[in-house]
């Protein structure tokens, strides 16, 4: 297994710019705000001869008892429990503070061993900037520059020194889950269910998860990836910076991702804004399965309405299957699953050109295209082009004129055909070009001017004789 190198340390001190300079991403969100990092997030250390894990952790408060800084404190201290090395990190413009010293004496009582790492050091003198810092008593402090760079790779290098090595491990194939929906759907919770664990903070306020956090977990056997996301509000309600990157990070994680988890609020109406998100999932040609949470809090009569709802505004999502659950108690999600592994089947489904082929002639020979002017649109033969979600390529004669409405029909036959359940299909026209398109004839020497007249003059007399006959 690789080692876990876990970032502690008070608001604010640059532990995610530390884990994006590690994991050479820009995975974390980072601002000059305290308190926005709130969940432990994971990623693969690139800095170092060695292969390792990095966990970011939230602004570490012990001391408060309650409210979201709490469940930050409580993320942080699973993070220090998986820990097989602690970079406690401190700031060296606003020096060594009491919460300093207090996260220093929790961490003297962990078995793992401690760095204490000075960051925010770029041109100053080491010996200077780390003097007093001696006195938490955590050995030699390391001077570093996270967003510089300066540092970082020797500080891995100690830290890794007396860890055993590690080999890489392979990557699989397996599902990536991205839980798309409103803020306070329920997602987090959802998540958390999964895993069997309070795993992220799932807190009753919307706005509370605010990056995008990848999560690995197996179920039933079976390896899969979670990534929670920050709800989406509309477009006109999002007024902080802050929020505005979290739904950047949300629409990377449907890119990335090979399914998506559609979270809708059954307590709460289904909205427009539900309509667009599905619509961008949709656009996307991500795979998808809907979830419609805290369904157990509901009388038949409004189970009802949230039905018809439902059929009005999602009707465009007929492909997706809908499960009706109740994330924090745990029920109806072993079926929501199965639905997961259905859509991430169809979504990386392997179709074998022949029976492409067959089903196209068929789908022609039951509908022809419409004529459209002299010609009509002739789809000859098809072939796979793509996966997540499946592409597939038609060839034939003038098919830039296929209208959108048989290009529904087709895409409509193929899924039926191989029962892809859960995936949006796409099909692409391949239209040839005719490399005679742009070229003049040449011209006609006077012998074969001369030729060409007195064949046409002799159509000319047979076509009089014909008629003549008539």
């Amino acid at each position: 297994m690789k080692p876990t190198i876990v970032l502690v340390g008070r608001p604010n001190v640059g532990k995610s710019t530390l884990f994006n300079r590690l994991t050479k991403t820009r995975d974390a969100i980072v601002a000059d705000i305290p308190g926005l990092t709130r969940d432990r997030h994971y990623g693969h250390g690139k800095v170092g001869s060695k292969p390792y894990l990095v966990v970011d952790t939230g602004g570490f408060e012990p001391v408060v008892k309650d409210g979201i800084m709490h469940e930050m404190a409580k993320q942080t201290l699973q993070a220090i429990d998986e820990a097989d090395v602690i970079l406690f990190m401190v700031d060296v413009r606003t020096g060594c503070t009491a919460q300093d010293k207090i996260i220093a004496d929790r961490l003297r009582r962990c078995s793992c061993p401690v760095h204490l790492v000075v960051n925010k050091a770029e041109g100053m003198r080491r010996e200077v900037v780390t003097a007093e810092f001696h006195e938490l008593a955590l050995g030699e402090p390391m001077a570093i520059s996270a967003s510089h760079g300066e540092g970082v790779t020797d500080l891995v290098e100690i830290a890794l020194e007396h860890i055993p090595d590690a080999t890489e491990e392979e990557e699989t194939k397996h599902p990536r889950i991205a839980l798309i929906g409103r803020p306070n759907a329920g997602k987090s919770t959802l998540v958390n269910s999964f895993l069997g664990e309070e795993r992220v903070i799932a807190f009753d306020q919307p706005g509370t998860t605010r990056d995008s956090i990848h999560i690995d977990f197996e179920r039933n056997g079976k390896p899969y990836t979670l990534i929670d996301t920050a709800g989406v509000r509309r477009r006109g309600k999002v007024f902080e910076a802050i929020e505005k990157f979290s739904v950047i990070k949300t629409l990377q994680a449907i890119d990335d991702c090979n399914v998506v988890i559609l979270v809708l609020d059954a307590q709460a109406d289904i909205s427009d804004q539900d309509a667009h998100l599905a619509g961008f999932i949709l656009d996307a040609g991500r795979a998808l399965v809907v979830a419609v949470n805290k369904w157990d809090g509901m009388s038949d009569y409004q189970r009802d309405n949230i039905k018809r709802e439902i059929g009005r505004k999602l009707q465009f999502l007929e492909f997706a299957k809908f499960h009706y659950i109740s994330a924090l108690k745990g029920t109806g999600l072993n079926p929501l699953l199965v639905s997961v592994d259905a859509a991430y089947a169809a979504a990386m489904a392997k179709l074998s050109t022949p029976q492409l082929t067959r089903i196209l002639i068929d789908a022609v020979a039951a509908h022809q295209p419409p004529k459209t002017g002299p010609f009509r649109p002739k789809p000859r033969y098809a072939h796979q082009g793509g996966m997540n979600p499946p592409l597939i390529v038609v060839h034939g004669s003038a098919l830039d004129k296929i209208s959108d409405s048989y290009k529904r029909y087709l895409e409509k036959t193929f899924v039926q055909a191989f029962k892809l359940q859960g995936t949006p299909l796409k099909v692409q026209f391949n239209v040839g070009h005719n490399p005679f398109a742009d070229k003049k004839p040449a011209p006609l020497t006077p012998a074969e001017e001369k030729a060409a007249h007195r064949k046409r003059r002799t159509g000319r007399k047979l076509y009089g004789k014909q008629r003549k006959k008539d």
